[in-house]
């Protein structure tokens, strides 16, 4: 399964393992360094996608090694996570190269969201999918929100095409329903993991040769769902 890597560099045990626990649940592998020297060394050979940096390390603090990883040519997002909260601490850690900033004590849902909302600007900068997809047999206009199949047009909603385009972006990936209810729904929505499986299914009946015995538009059981060219 093809999951995005998150590094936690912080010295904090409890709070490593916690983050651990949720980063792991919502479908992410994890590494974790509690220095800024083993924080260097991870994030060079690990190669994570996102990094989660404390300002206050032993070692090379936070604000050194966020400027030593962009000089070294670490692009991935960084945010940082500190239990400072003045505006200046804030500023030094941005300018040292960081993509977000969190203050300590955080809720874990707000730090999974800003997780998401960078990996998803990552993906974005990287190029979106082209407009105009064939999936097996079917051929879908994004733009024009519509499917043609064996000479039927299919009308696609503005929630199934946001939710086709998150699943193309990301092929062979498995991505958890909470995942796609906040990126589809928002974050303040409150829908129901069944709201996904309905979705799911009018997209299969409207894409797949056979919507019972789908190919592209794959369950994984217990976790969410996957995109398969």
């Amino acid at each position: 399964m093809s999951r995005d890597t998150i590094l936690i560099i912080e010295d904090e045990r409890n709070l490593v393992n916690g983050l651990r626990d949720a980063l792991e649940h919502h479908g992410y592998a994890v590494l974790a360094a509690e220095d800024g020297e083993e924080g260097l060394e991870v994030a060079l050979s690990g190669r994570p996608d996102l990094i989660l940096l404390d300002l206050m390390l032993p070692g090379i603090d936070g604000v050194d090694l966020c400027r030593l990883l962009r000089r070294r040519g670490v692009q991935v997002p960084i945010i940082m996570l500190t239990a400072r909260s003045q505006e200046g601490d804030k500023v030094l850690g941005l300018d040292a190269g960081a993509d977000d900033y969190v203050t300590k004590p955080f809720g874990v849902a707000e730090l999974l969201a800003r997780v998401r909302a960078q990996l998803r600007r990552r993906d974005e900068q990287a190029g979106a999918p082209p407009e105009r997809v064939e999936i097996g047999g079917a051929v879908v206009d994004l733009r024009a929100f519509v499917v043609y199949r064996d000479d039927q047009r299919h009308e696609l909603t503005e929630r199934e095409i946001a939710l086709l385009r998150l699943l193309l972006a990301h092929p062979h990936e498995v991505i958890p329903r909470d995942r796609l209810l906040d990126e589809v729904w928002g974050i303040g929505a409150y829908p129901t993991a069944r709201t996904v499986d309905t979705f799911i299914y009018r997209l299969r009946q409207k894409i797949e040769a056979d919507s019972q015995q789908p190919r592209h538009l794959l369950t994984v059981r217990g976790v969410g769902y996957k995109f398969v060219p």
